[in-house]
C-alpha cells in the first residue's frame, strides 16, 4: 500500500499549518494533537484533579487520626484538619443498619454525639 505524503488542503486543528501526510490526518504533529486534546478536556481534568485531591486529603486525615486501625474522634478534630464531609468514595451499610463512610480504605461511622469511630476497611467490606 503506497500512501502519499503530499500536502493537502487541510489545516492542523491546533496551529492551522498545512498538514502533510495521510489524507485523514487532523494534526501536524503529536505535540499539536496533545495540545488540542488537553485544551478540550481541561475543564473535566481540572474537576477530576480537584476531586481526587480532596479525596486523597480526606483519606490522609483519617489515616493520621487512626494509626491503630480504630479510633474515636470528635467532629472538631476532623474540621480543624480540613476534612471535607462531602467527598467520600463509598458507603457501606451492614445488615444491622450501621453505615460506614469510606475514603478508599479509611472510613468512619457517625455517632449521635458528634463523635466518629474511625475504621480501616476490611476485606469482607466491599
Amino acid at each position: 500500500m503506497n500512501e502519499s505524503l503530499e500536502e493537502t488542503d487541510k489545516a492542523c486543528l491546533e496551529c492551522g499549518t498545512t498538514i502533510r501526510g495521510r489524507a485523514d490526518k487532523k494534526y501536524c504533529s503529536d505535540a499539536c494533537r496533545n495540545a488540542y486534546h488537553n485544551k478540550h478536556t481541561s475543564d473535566v481534568n481540572n474537576l477530576m484533579r480537584n476531586v481526587n485531591y480532596t479525596l486523597r486529603k480526606n483519606r490522609h486525615i483519617l489515616a493520621d487520626l487512626n494509626p491503630q486501625g480504630k479510633a474515636r474522634v470528635h467532629r472538631d478534630q476532623l474540621n480543624r484538619k480540613g476534612f471535607n464531609f462531602n467527598y467520600i468514595t463509598n458507603v457501606y451499610q451492614t445488615k444491622s443498619g450501621t453505615v460506614y463512610h469510606f475514603c478508599y480504605d479509611q472510613g468512619y461511622i457517625v455517632s449521635d454525639d458528634d463523635y466518629f469511630t474511625l475504621v480501616v476497611k476490611k476485606d469482607y467490606i466491599d
